[in-house]
């Protein structure tokens, strides 16, 4: 009982200090991380129990309100698809590629043969006419005539240069008479944009029937007819009058359009 009890008291005395208290530690933490673990266990089963529990409701609230529920499965699927799309995307790539066929190119066609073409036959040879016969039936009696001297020859007529023809003069195309531009001036004041026929009768019976009349109004001309048309007044400035049918006395028919639109 001694020598045990000496020899446990030896193996102690070689174990350094605090390497007891090191022990006890690593065993706390092991715990400690056991019971964590454990309660990481049971929080997980329950999130797992709520999700469950969440579904089913969701399933039968969807149920009630006449939805059909999304299947469970729906993200498997899609992961299958983009699986065989893969697949077939690959199956693609390692198939060998084969080049198109060269065109065929169509034979040149064939040249028509041409007809050949007759020979064409040489005109027949003039045979010279033999004046023997003329010499022979001519009279004994003019042999022993002397020759008489030759005419000086004549210029045939068909060798004479005719005269020129006579040229007939052209008669010259009546030259059309030029179309007098449309004078805007002399048409009626209702030309002008904003004015009818009611303020143009009131116009006329102040001296301004024609666009050539409104666009000689001075101002104070203006200002003083402009003050006697009634419910019409101050019209002539608003609708510039004067402007419009300064430019349609000018002629300016563009710049009218530019300005106020189609006349």
């Amino acid at each position: 009982m001694n020598e045990t009890s000496a020899t446990s008291a030896s193996g102690l005395s070689l174990l350094p200090d605090g390497i007891a208290t090191l022990t006890a530690i690593h065993f706390t933490i092991i715990a400690v991380v056991a019971v964590l673990v454990v309660i990481g266990l049971l929080w997980g089963i329950k999130a797992k129990r709520s999700r469950v529990k969440a579904s089913r409701d969701v399933i039968a609230n969807a149920e009630e309100a006449g939805v059909p529920p999304e299947p469970a499965s729906a993200k498997p699927a899609v992961q299958e698809r983009k699986a065989e799309q893969s697949q077939a995307q690959s199956q693609i790539a390692a198939a060998p590629v084969v080049p198109p066929p060269a065109p065929v190119r169509p034979a040149p066609p064939r040249p028509e043969p041409t007809p050949p073409v007759p020979p064409v036959s040489s005109a027949p040879e003039q045979v010279p006419v033999s004046r023997e016969d003329d010499a022979v039936q001519a009279p004994d009696r003019l042999a022993d005539e002397p020759i008489a001297a030759a005419s000086p020859f004549d210029a045939s007529p068909a060798t004479e240069t005719a005269a020129p023809a006579p040229v007939a003069p052209s008669e010259e195309a009546p030259i059309a008479p030029a179309v007098p531009a449309l004078s805007y001036a002399d048409g009626p004041v209702t030309q002008l944009k904003g004015l009818g026929p009611k303020v143009a009768a009131q116009l006329g019976a102040l001296g301004v029937s024609t666009v050539g009349e409104m666009a000689a109004l001075s101002e104070s001309e203006a200002q003083r007819i402009d003050a006697q048309l009634g419910n019409f007044t101050g019209r002539m400035g608003r609708d510039r009058w004067i402007e419009q049918a300064r430019l349609l006395a000018a002629g300016d028919k563009a710049g009218f359009e530019a300005v106020f639109g189609k006349l």
